[in-house]
């Protein structure tokens, strides 16, 4: 059994992405080193954002980007998962990508429902570019909080 097909991020999950990515208009060089602008969208090759973005076009590029973080969970996570569950793993996904919870333990330990050991799992994941960051620190505590409600 997997999550429900029809899943999708709830107002929870969407506050959180919201909060930790923050607003961008203009495009700037994430901690990661990868050019970002809006919701923390992660600029792709032809994209052009000279003039920088509006709130409610970045409000259109997080729900693109979202259902590409929520295809992810769907493929990655076989156990049933409740809504706050479902929206701590987007967020997860949609800082680190589909490979990381894909290559993860965090995946491994939710799909046997190791529901305890979860919220450790999401705090090995706060690093980037070598260094220890204290805002990932934050959030992979929020997301944990947010799991752990289920």
């Amino acid at each position: 059994m997997q999550p429900a097909p029809h899943m999708v991020t709830g107002e929870a999950g969407l506050d959180l992405l919201r909060r930790f990515e923050g607003f961008s208009a203009q495009a700037y060089r994430c901690a990661a080193g990868h050019l970002t602008i809006g919701y923390g969208h992660v600029v792709r090759q032809g994209e052009v954002y000279a003039d920088g973005i509006s709130e409610a076009d970045a409000l259109a590029l997080l729900a693109r980007d979202v259902v590409v973080a929520e295809d992810a969970v769907r493929r990655c996570i076989t156990a049933p998962l409740n809504q706050a569950q479902f929206d701590a793993l987007v967020s997860f996904v949609f800082n680190l990508g589909g490979g990381a919870l894909q290559r993860s333990s965090l995946r491994r330990k939710v799909n046997r429902q190791e529901h305890d050991e979860i919220p450790g799992e999401f705090l090995k994941w706060v690093w980037a570019s070598g260094k220890k960051l204290p805002g990932l620190i934050r959030r992979r505590r929020a997301e944990a909080a947010l799991y752990t409600l289920g």
